[in-house]
């Protein structure tokens, strides 16, 4: 690594790293790159055109689509579409997967990508940070046929490579391939990505928890009395309390700072809410990566099998001592 450094450089660097040396991961990873370029712009002209606000739609899950909702969705699916690299597309916006069958119909292209392709996006309208989080499997199924359930439906311990975009103050590509996290940011006035963030780590510890006490009476045992553990006063708690909202910024913010963040299944929701392929999965890559943890309250992410699409799960995930605290509390009153 070195000083100045841009995105594509380090990928064309770092290409030996990858299992498969063919360049098509590096490809695929520039399609990111280049498709958050087109969201970003998109992004920070909300307010200025009409693209803030409800779509009218709701997705699989049943929550309203926002504008750019459908947007970021599109601009990513067109975008790894017309580049020939995927051989699937599974996205937090859309019912089923998307097939693709590259040059000649021969579907010979070897990676599937999960996404969800704006996170937080309920902060459009008031200028908050959002988001986007991706995930990379190789295929299980045959090459020279068409994508199954099967390929999507892989444990994270099998990902590949994983990443965020976080359009905020500065926007930032954040990704690892199983060699460590490192944290890009765009120069607009150029277009290119910069090596800003090399090898990023989660502090051991921290200060800061992220939940959304409003569901607090909703919350399991456990994890009700975590939050009291972290509001005592004593040595050196109470701990801050820090919740944007949307997943990629207090991800970022707790990777940086030291901390931990919260989604646990509730008396509503008793799955959890995050979704464990788009979420969930590419996040605990990430987080390991970079010296973390991630777990459901009681097991690692990375090693559930999904057995659905649109599957959720519970998600505690930050410094590793404040998860393992975490766990010690749900199973006290498992």
């Amino acid at each position: 690594m070195r000083k100045n450094q841009t995105l594509g450089e380090f990928i064309i660097e770092n290409q030996k790293d990858f299992p498969y040396a063919s360049g098509e991961l590096s490809r695929l990873i520039n399609s990111i790159r280049l498709a958050a370029k087109m969201v970003n712009h998109q992004v920070n002209k909300a307010g200025l055109v009409d693209i803030t606000g409800a779509a009218g739609d709701t997705n699989i899950q049943g929550e309203d689509q926002q504008k750019l909702d459908v947007l970021a969705n599109e601009t990513f699916i067109n975008t790894l579409t017309n580049r020939e690299i995927v051989c699937g597309i599974a996205s937090e916006e859309n019912d089923d997967f998307i097939t693709i069958k590259g040059q000649n119909n021969d579907h010979r292209n070897n990676y599937v990508v999960l996404m969800d392709p704006l996170d937080g996006s309920s902060n459009i309208d008031v200028n908050v940070s959002v988001g986007t989080i991706f995930s990379i499997y190789r295929r299980v199924t045959p090459t020279g046929t068409p994508v199954t359930l099967e390929d999507f439906l892989q444990p994270g311990n099998l990902q590949v490579a994983a990443g965020y975009i976080i359009y905020g103050t500065s926007t930032m590509l954040v990704y690892t391939t199983g060699h460590g996290v490192n944290g890009f940011t765009l120069n607009p006035a150029l277009g290119t990505y910069y090596l800003s963030h090399p090898n990023m780590q989660f502090p051991e510890d921290g200060h800061i928890y992220s939940v959304n006490e409003g569901n607090y009476i909703h919350f399991p045992q456990g994890i009700k009395d975590y939050i009291k553990y972290c509001q005592e006063e004593k040595e050196d708690r109470p701990y801050t309390s820090r919740y944007i909202g949307s997943l990629v910024s207090d991800i970022h913010r707790n990777m940086i700072k030291g901390g931990v963040y919260l989604y646990p299944s509730t008396s509503k929701s008793p799955n959890g809410k995050l979704r464990l392929l788009y979420e969930c999965n590419p996040m605990a890559f990430l987080a390991e990566q970079a010296g973390a943890k991630a777990s459901d309250g009681f097991k690692r992410i990375l090693d559930i099998k999904p057995t659905e699409l649109h599957q959720r799960t519970p998600f505690v995930c930050g410094s590793k001592n404040m998860v393992t605290r975490v766990e010690s509390f749900m199973k006290e009153t498992k």
